[in-house]
């Protein structure tokens, strides 16, 4: 600037300098006059330099102000540029939607964040507040316009609001929207510059967090949580108690918080529990433990307590939660059914023992009196009344000693609750149940429908399923009706886990409405028969269920009966 105010200068000055030549020689040529020529000469030469040093006297003053202007401007300029690097760089490093109202125009321009938060096209984004507020939640439209409204009016000194913002996708986002009002000379607002942050994240982890405090606060077990670190090998400091430890323990809230956990340890505490909690406190690793602690009062209880690490995203351990369970009254039960069970083992083994003693010390005896009645059935009687008395009493001895085989049979079952099992042909099994029943089966020529195409072989115990057919099948005999020819189906079916058997006969059948609880029962007849004792369908049960299977009954009197026995595959 400075180079150019000075040739600015130098330029004046030539060109003054020839005009004054040029002059002086039109002077001279016209009146020959020289020495005047010479004096006027030197007085515009002075007049020349003197409005020069003026004329650079201005130019250096307006230079000065111009330079002065120019940096100025400069300084606005990079002030500007640095205002928009920084609007840019905040915009960026917050993800915030920025947008700027002109209120009386009703004009409003988006950021790129309205882009890439939400997803719209700019070709999509309206130029005006109403485009705005449609994308509003309904549910929160009102209020928001409101508290909006109400602020440009200056009724109230700031405006944020959170609400729901439609995105491209038709989904809503929750977002914290706040703004600030510019006003002009008469106080009015003209315009409004805001940003929108997305906050669904936060709100949704907010929801959760609501959630979880309503879980914690209304759960019945009790939950407390601790500092993370330990000092001097004591459980850490409580940071949390919800309502149900207070209720539990009878120490408040207020009580609690700052001591260590170890004022719950009492004379009966079990030591080695404790021992097991403060290593896994030291190892940083979950733990399960059963204690008797003691509540306020100093009254013992027993309880059950996960205590679980809490990590942060570094891996550096926050906080433990104890989730506690008083389980006194289970202890209680536990410590019933425990010796509820001796006394029930002692009992079986004094049963048991009575059972042998019964079936081993009567069998001598009975065969000496079998014996001696054998004796005496090849001495001639001539007494009536001695003869009717020793036939009472040979019946008698036998059917004292059917009774002692059968308790004998029971015991045996009862006595081997894991028998050998092997593949066995069901086919074979029951060629061996008609054989034993050959007589009956002739004689009464009962129908017979076998089906075992599905299941040829079942892996049982090839004697118990023979007796367990046997009994089933000698009762349909036994049992049949009078009225109409006897009809048996016997059938196998398989499934992924279950093999059924199906034993239905149209016999006489059984008033399950009357008997139902009584019809597996030891010696429970249902039926006026002679020769009925009340045990085949005793041993069938025992022994279906000793092999791992199941019996039901399904029968109806004067229809007949089915039997379904079902047992693993």
């Amino acid at each position: 600037m400075k180079s150019k105010t000075l040739q600015i200068t130098l330029v004046y000055i030539i060109i003054s300098l020839f005009v004054a030549i040029v002059c002086h020689k039109l002077l001279i040529t016209h009146f020959s006059k020289t020495g005047y020529f010479f004096i006027y000469f030197l007085k515009d030469i002075f007049f020349i330099f003197t409005t020069a040093l003026f004329f650079k006297y201005i130019l250096s003053k307006n230079e000065k102000r111009n330079i002065a202007v120019f940096k100025k401007l400069k300084e606005t300029n990079e002030e500007i540029k640095e205002s928009n690097e920084k609007y840019d760089i905040v915009a960026k490093a917050t993800s915030d939607t920025i947008w700027d109202w002109k209120i009386q125009e009703d004009s409003i321009n988006w950021n790129k964040g309205i882009e890439s938060v939400f997803g719209y096209d700019p070709a999509e984004v309206g130029k005006t507040s109403k485009w705005w507020f449609d994308k509003i939640h309904p549910e929160d439209s009102i209020r928001m316009s409101i508290k909006l409204y109400s602020f440009i009016e200056q009724k109230t000194e700031k405006w944020q609001d959170q609400y729901r913002f439609r995105c491209a996708d038709g989904s809503y986002k929750y977002v914290l929207d706040r703004g600030f009002l510019l006003k002009d000379e008469n106080g009015r607002a003209i315009r409004m510059i805001g940003a929108i942050q997305d906050i669904t994240k936060q709100k949704e982890e907010e929801q959760r967090l609501k959630l979880l405090e309503t879980v914690i606060t209304q759960s019945k077990d009790s939950i407390l949580i601790t500092e993370a670190n330990s000092v001097n090998r004591r459980i850490p400091k409580i940071v949390y108690v919800n309502p149900a430890f207070s209720q539990m323990s009878g120490y408040l809230s207020s009580e609690i918080i700052g001591k260590s956990a170890s004022i719950f340890k009492g004379p009966k505490s079990d030591s080695e529990e404790l021992k097991k909690l403060l290593k896994a406190i030291k190892n940083e690793e979950e733990c399960l433990i059963e204690t008797i602690t003691y509540t306020k009062q100093k009254e013992e209880y027993w309880v059950r307590f996960a205590m679980i690490p809490i990590f942060n995203n570094e891996g550096v351990i926050t906080h433990w939660i104890s989730i506690q369970r008083d389980i006194t009254d289970e202890k209680k039960l536990e410590t019933e059914k425990e010796h509820l069970i001796r006394e029930l083992t002692q009992n079986n083994k004094d049963l048991k023992q009575f059972s042998y003693i019964t079936s081993h010390n009567l069998r001598a005896p009975l065969s000496n009196l079998i014996g001696l009645l054998n004796l005496i059935d090849d001495i001639p009687i001539d007494n009536p009344e001695l003869e009717e008395i020793l036939n009472g009493f040979t019946k008698s001895t036998h059917l004292l000693n059917e009774t002692i085989n059968d308790l004998v049979k029971v015991i045996i079952i009862k006595d081997n609750p894991s028998m050998q099992k092997e593949e066995v042909s069901l086919q074979e099994v029951f060629e061996n149940v008609f054989s034993q029943l050959s007589f009956q089966i002739e004689l009464h020529k009962p129908i017979i429908r076998l089906k075992f195409d599905k299941v040829p072989l079942l892996n049982t115990n090839k004697a118990y399923i023979e007796s367990i057919l046997l009994n089933l099948l000698t009762n349909s005999i036994k049992y049949k009706s009078e009225n109409r020819k006897l009809k048996i189906s016997i059938t196998a079916e398989k499934t992924e886990q279950k093999v059924i058997l199906t034993f239905k006969d149209n016999g006489i059948g059984i008033d399950l409405d009357r008997n139902r609880d009584k019809v597996f029962g030891l010696y429970q007849r249902f039926h006026n028969y002679p020769d009925s004792k009340g045990l085949g369908l005793y041993l069938v049960k025992s022994q279906v269920e000793t092999m791992g299977g199941t019996i039901s009954i399904e029968s109806e009197v004067n229809k007949g009966t089915t039997f379904t026995i079902t047992f693993k595959n």
